[in-house]
């Protein structure tokens, strides 16, 4: 099971419900009190202990290729590149702790970033491919989010030889079978749309590798998901394409990175690596050595 669905199912429900705020996310904020006596792992926090040690340690999500996963007992995957890239420009060494998701994203950051699991787990340094939006940051205060280093769409991809013309769009669904990932933001947008008409149609899978690959064999016409995992997911007989979404609230979404609110200093030199790597192209350069579409963040 993808390690990020739940998360991403949480936080796109956040989104959908920032669409009726006012222009300012935190008009109505009410300050959160800062935790005290929060534990610190032994991998350190500050700039200097991390310098000191030589290393940092990063909070990946895991099973998610293509942007985390272990081969063979390697890190691989674009976050993973992208976190590489990060620590070397701290003049440290890259280390890995491989995530599997929480219940929403805030229990994702509680127990990597600010707080840690009250059963195992460990506190990492930075955590790895967070969804940047102005009004989440004011509800999780205890972490500060920066360093934002891509943008994420929603795309459908389909077999060629079913759609030799007109590329799919949902209404198509309600005619033809099309692949989602279970409880994903594209199972939610497909369930919900024309009033439920495409349900019969859609079919589920445990994460985004497995509906590509039933597109690949020819047991689907379509998957609808991110981008990236499109692409990544590509058969010789299939193509992606990104058609206006009516009604899609959240059909693009900008990444970042998450630091604990007390390691300031931290959290500025992950920024400033993250914006050298977009300047000089090392990030689109590790997009296009996955074979991926790099898609500029909002920064």
């Amino acid at each position: 099971m993808s390690g990020f669905r739940t998360t991403f199912a949480a936080i796109a429900g956040l989104l959908f419900a920032v669409q009726a705020q006012a222009a300012d996310p935190c008009a109505d904020h009410i300050p959160q009190p800062k935790p005290q006596n929060v534990g610190r792992d032994i991998v350190g926090q500050d700039m200097d202990a991390i310098q000191d040690q030589g290393h940092m340690l990063f909070a990946v999500y895991e099973d998610h290729a293509p942007y985390s996963w272990e081969e063979a007992g390697k890190p691989r995957g674009v976050d993973v590149d992208i976190a590489r890239i990060i620590a070397q420009d701290l003049g440290v060494e890259a280390r890995f702790n491989f995530i599997a998701a929480g219940e929403n994203l805030e229990a994702d950051l509680r127990n990597n970033i600010w707080k840690g699991a009250l059963i195992g787990g460990r506190i990492s340094n930075v955590m790895m491919r967070v969804p940047y939006d102005s009004a989440f940051k004011c509800r999780v205060e205890q972490v500060v989010f920066t360093g934002q280093y891509a943008a994420e769409s929603i795309a459908i991809a389909y077999d060629k030889q079913s759609y030799p013309e007109e590329k799919p769009v949902p209404a198509y669904f309600r005619f033809d079978p099309v692949a989602v990932e279970n409880d994903s933001i594209s199972d939610f947008y497909l369930s919900s749309f024309a009033g439920g008409q495409l349900a019969g149609k859609m079919q589920r899978f445990p994460d985004m590798a497995g509906a590509m690959q039933a597109l690949n064999d020819g047991t689907t016409k379509a998957a609808m998901g991110p981008l990236g995992q499109l692409e990544f997911g590509l058969g010789g007989n299939a193509a992606v394409h990104q058609p206006p979404l009516a009604g899609f609230a959240v059909s693009k979404w900008t990444l970042g990175v998450a630091v604990n609110f007390s390691y300031r200093p931290l959290s500025y030199a992950v920024d400033d690596a993250v914006n050298y790597a977009l300047q000089d192209g090392r990030i689109a350069d590790i997009y296009e050595s996955y074979g991926l579409t790099f898609q500029p963040p909002k920064r």
